[in-house]
């Protein structure tokens, strides 16, 4: 390896490290990855092939990459990343033309198999509601969260740090800052305003800490909750309701995502609603979908 073609290669990976920070506003977290993945494609071309430039990488290079990455034992989850993640970089470099081509895009990327999760009725979000004991000071807070979850499809992260500020009832809107510092528009109905506002009255007899005076979830200290309050709230909330099913905070999400998919909602709606980057991670509901029919396909067809 020559230390002229590392160093060139390096610079050209500092820079679309900083594309993805500056302009795609990734997290540090997905940055590493990034950073990671690309170093080491350079650290097996450069003793291969030494000197060579990136117009040069072909898609029979990147194959032959792969074919060797595959010797490892490397899984196929991570390979599907790599392969993204090389896909990026050289799409970068196209787009900063500093190659004609992106050779990535031809990579054939491994079938994925990826488990559906789980999802919830709505008759089993009612009952999990149900649970909450509304005579405890955290009663209202808890089950207004569980709603907003739901009914909003957020994530953990998202519910915990929601503003009060950003509550828009008029318009019937949330704005939420999420993945990446990225922020999105989410309808908000009447039901999960409803149990705000019940929660709201004991919100307001807390001595709130002053850092937190705009968060809407708090715990009994006045300071925002933490994401494995959450978590063992939920757990504790399911467990009461005899469900037998494995549920976290985000399964509520996947659940809001599946009944508007059955429903009859427009993917690319969904997909805002979500705030995923990628329709590719959206159509996840697509199968969900398919499931669902194919399930009543089998109960209720003649020919089943």
């Amino acid at each position: 390896m020559t230390n002229t073609g590392e160093i060139f290669w390096n610079r050209l990976l500092e820079r679309y490290l900083a594309y993805l920070k500056l302009e795609k506003s990734l997290s540090p977290a997905s940055i590493e990855a990034y950073r990671h993945d690309v170093s080491r494609f350079i650290q097996y071309i450069l003793p291969a092939y030494p000197g060579i430039l990136p117009e040069e990488i072909t898609l029979s290079l990147l194959e032959l990459f792969f074919k060797e990455l595959n010797k490892t034992g490397i899984s196929i989850r991570t390979q599907f990343r790599m392969i993204s993640g090389l896909r990026g970089f050289f799409g970068f470099l196209q787009m900063e033309k500093v190659i004609p081509d992106n050779p990535a895009t031809l990579l054939e990327t491994p079938r994925l198999g990826r488990k559906l999760p789980e999802v919830l009725s709505v008759e089993e979000i009612d009952l999990i509601e149900a649970q909450v004991d509304l005579s405890k000071p955290d009663g209202h807070r808890n089950r207004a969260l569980i709603e907003v979850m739901y009914s909003c499809g957020l994530r953990v992260s998202e519910v915990t740090d929601l503003r009060i500020s950003n509550i828009f009832r008029e318009e019937g809107f949330l704005r939420i800052l999420g993945k990446g510092s990225k922020e999105r528009l989410v309808p908000i109905n009447k039901k999960a305003l409803k149990e705000i506002d019940l929660y709201l009255y004991d919100r307001n007899q807390l001595d709130i800490h002053p850092d937190h005076s705009d968060i809407l979830f708090l715990n009994r200290f006045g300071k925002k909750l933490s994401r494995v309050y959450v978590f063992k709230m939920i757990k504790e909330q399911v467990r009461k309701a005899g469900i037998k099913k494995t549920v976290s905070p985000h399964t509520f999400r996947h659940s809001f995502a599946t009944h508007l998919m059955e429903g009859g909602a427009d993917l690319r709606a969904i997909q805002e609603m979500l705030g995923h980057e990628s329709i590719q991670t959206t159509e996840i509901y697509t199968h969900l979908d398919k499931e669902y029919l194919r399930s009543m396909i089998l109960e209720y067809h003649p020919r089943s």
